[in-house]
């Protein structure tokens, strides 16, 4: 059977411009095309774009995927099983950092008492090791540059600090899928506004120039912090990155 674009966007979860995109860099190309022009796709095609999907949840880059997928000894069912090994392990994370959450309840609410090493449980340094990895690897001195300051500037943090910043992210996030709900374009002076709150968030951390900023925003896009923002909207990443390049270039 044969899916149109939409199909497979409605069935997979996938947007239209997902695919268009997937096909224009030649990571997922249609089975063929209609005498209208219209892309179609086949079981191979929506095998491939599973693939492609578990590796994005696994946090990979799209050039990352083109290089795997690309390869004359990629074998399908092998990647599945490994897809599966990683799961299986994040999934034992998780459960290790959902009993970390039952057992600080019940150390807030009196009924148990909690070492100090017990409220850390279950939390992944690697994981935070590997994301600011990537940032050096892209842009490279001046990102290692950053992430020391960064670490300098949260290390007293408190809880109520770590609250509130994130308070802040979740309303400039909310505010930025509103913009998009009124049709509002990315260089746009009511979404610049909520750019310039991002900027000044992220100021926090480390403080970009212009092409740290525009490149940030391109990362969005294709590192595995754009699950953040899909769960906004699945467009907000390419938003934001759209409105972080126009203030980058206006006003850095």
């Amino acid at each position: 059977m044969a899916y149109s674009v939409k199909q497979l966007a409605k069935l997979s979860g996938v947007t239209v411009r997902t695919l268009h995109f997937y096909d224009e860099i030649d990571l997922l190309k249609p089975a063929y095309h209609g005498a209208n022009g219209y892309r179609f796709y086949e079981e191979e095609q929506l095998l491939m774009l599973q693939q492609i999907r578990f590796f994005r949840e696994l946090g990979f880059e799209l050039k990352q995927i083109q290089e795997l997928v690309g390869r004359s000894d990629f074998d399908r069912a092998e990647a599945l099983k490994a897809h599966r090994q990683r799961l299986e392990g994040d999934l034992q994370r998780t459960q290790k950092l959902i009993q970390t959450i039952d057992d600080t309840l019940a150390h807030i609410e009196g009924k148990k008492k909690m070492k100090a090493s017990q409220l850390f449980k279950g939390f992944d340094p690697e994981k935070q090791a590997h994301y600011e990895q990537q940032l050096i690897e892209r842009f490279g001195d001046s990102a290692r540059v950053g992430i020391k300051a960064s670490h300098r500037r949260v290390k007293s943090w408190t809880k109520a600090d770590w609250e509130r910043s994130s308070q802040e992210w979740d309303q400039i996030c909310r505010a930025l899928v509103e913009s998009m709900a009124r049709g509002h374009k990315a260089d746009s002076g009511e979404v610049q506004l909520s750019i310039r709150r991002h900027y000044d968030w992220l100021k926090q951390f480390w403080t970009p120039n212009r092409e740290s900023y525009a490149g940030h925003g391109q990362f969005l896009v294709e590192s595995e912090l754009r699950n953040a923002y899909d769960k906004y909207h699945p467009r907000l990443a390419e938003f934001i990155a759209a409105g972080i390049g126009s203030f980058a270039e206006r006003e850095l």
